[in-house]
């Protein structure tokens, strides 16, 4: 009988070898805004120490893992299980970053459609603007985006542009963009969540083209009406009418008074 136990315990322990180590993992959420979707791709290099170069296969890009999440109506909390190391070909990888392409829709045409990028990078040493996820299980990388409008074409038509940027530790918006940096160490197990918020102000996308009045914006009229680019100058009395997405022509965005 011992015998036979033995025998057993040796093929469990080979099973047991056989599967390998786990792969490490952290939990990257999302919270997205009304009508938001996104989609990203998590960017693997090759562990130090490792010499082997992945080349592409039939148009794929195997150092690439990609995160599609669609738009709802309403806002919701996307949620993605992150591999931090990979093994392609025998070759050992290590998450370098992860870049969102951020697409959200303003209005009822299909073109009335809007994009920026987020992003956030993993690093193996810490500095001053990385965050550490030792003390806690969720890290919260906050984030604000922005409708900011302008005009093209010969008919001034109206369109938005989206902005997304992180926020300061106060809550107010950088220059940077919407995401940041982390630290390895401590994140596997871990979330780290990427908090998008949608103000409710819209600013103009392009400066000195737009004049603040009661009841919203008036465009300049430049040096002509013909003038697409129509900067102010220091004009702050001659304006322009502009063409809605609706097809309405108005002197003020966004009342069109």
């Amino acid at each position: 009988m011992n015998r036979w136990m033995g025998l057993v315990l040796l093929v469990v322990m080979g099973l047991s070898g056989c599967t390998g180590r786990a792969v490490e993992s952290f939990t990257l959420e999302v919270d997205l805004p009304a009508q938001f979707g996104l989609v990203g791709d998590a960017s693997y290099t090759p562990a130090p120490g490792e010499t082997c170069k992945l080349p592409r296969r039939h148009g794929k890009r195997p150092d690439l893992k990609i995160f599609k999440a669609a738009s709802k109506p309403v806002a919701n909390r996307v949620s993605f299980d992150v591999p931090l190391t990979e093994r392609v070909e025998g070759c050992s990888l290590m998450l370098r970053k992860l870049v969102f392409a951020i697409n959200a829709k303003w209005g009822e045409r299909w073109s009335d459609v809007g994009r920026d990028y987020a992003a956030v990078y993993i690093r193996d040493s810490w500095e001053t603007e990385m965050s550490l996820m030792a003390d806690t299980r969720v890290r919260d990388l906050p984030g604000q985006c922005q409708w900011l409008f302008r005009t093209i074409g010969p008919q001034h038509a109206l369109i938005k542009v989206l902005r997304c940027n992180s926020l300061s530790p106060g809550g107010q918006p950088t220059r940077a963009r919407a995401g940041g940096y982390v630290s390895r160490n401590g994140l596997p197990g871990k979330t780290v969540r990427m908090v998008l918020a949608l103000t409710e102000e819209e600013q103009p996308a392009v400066g000195d083209n737009w004049v603040k009045v009661a009841g919203g914006w008036k465009r300049c009229r430049g040096e002509s009406q013909e003038d697409i680019f129509a900067f102010c100058r220091g004009n702050v009395s001659d304006f322009k009418a502009f063409k809605m997405p609706d097809g309405r022509l108005c002197g003020i965005y966004p009342t069109c008074d």
